[in-house]
């Protein structure tokens, strides 16, 4: 009889354990689902394929509803040059927003938002510069170039916003200037 006793008992322990490590596994492939079809929305937005630079953007939690926002990354980097933002090169990030089509209240939007509250950390800049890079790989010379010079003609808006003193001198601080200088080596 205790044969039989301790037989049940190590049967139910079994399928306990199997019960557990099948549910492991089961969260373990959902969770492997989800990061593919994250993916696969990103390369359908971005166009992008290389799986380092997807990964990345996904690890900083951009995904096809804010990839938008990341086209914007050189526009803030440049606002943030001199540690803050000033009101007029606020307002020159969401005017060019808008006319890239980032809705407001869209997600996108709301990452935008929190870029102008709080810098964003030096890895977003990292991830906008494999974007670019990758971006860059999948079209051609002309296309490149257009893009390049929307992109930098844009940041270089923004960095003119709040301009010098009185109308005088530079209206981009040396700051702002090293950082469009950085933004464009991220062109190749």
């Amino acid at each position: 009889m205790s044969d039989e006793i301790l037989g049940g008992r190590r049967k139910a322990l079994e399928e306990s354990f199997f019960a557990k490590h099948n549910e492991k596994l089961r969260r373990a492939l959902h969770a492997q689902e989800a990061a593919k079809a994250k993916k696969e929305a990103l390369v359908a937005v971005s166009g992008i394929r290389d799986d380092t630079v997807l990964e990345a953007l996904i690890a900083l939690d951009i995904g096809a509803d804010t990839v938008a926002a990341l086209a914007l990354v050189p526009l803030v980097e440049v606002a943030w040059a001199d540690s803050s933002i000033d009101e007029k090169e606020r307002a020159a990030i969401l005017t060019a927003a808008a006319k890239t089509g980032l809705e407001k209240g869209s997600a996108g939007y709301q990452l935008l938002q929190s870029w102008l509250e709080v810098r964003p950390d030096s890895r977003v800049r990292a991830a906008w510069k494999d974007y670019v890079t990758a971006l860059c790989n999948t079209l051609g010379s002309d296309a490149r170039r257009v893009l390049k010079e929307t992109i930098l003609g844009r940041a270089r808006r923004v960095a003119e916003a709040a301009g010098g003193f009185l109308g005088l001198g530079s209206k981009v601080s040396s700051s702002e200037q090293a950082m469009l200088d950085e933004l464009e080596r991220a062109f190749p």
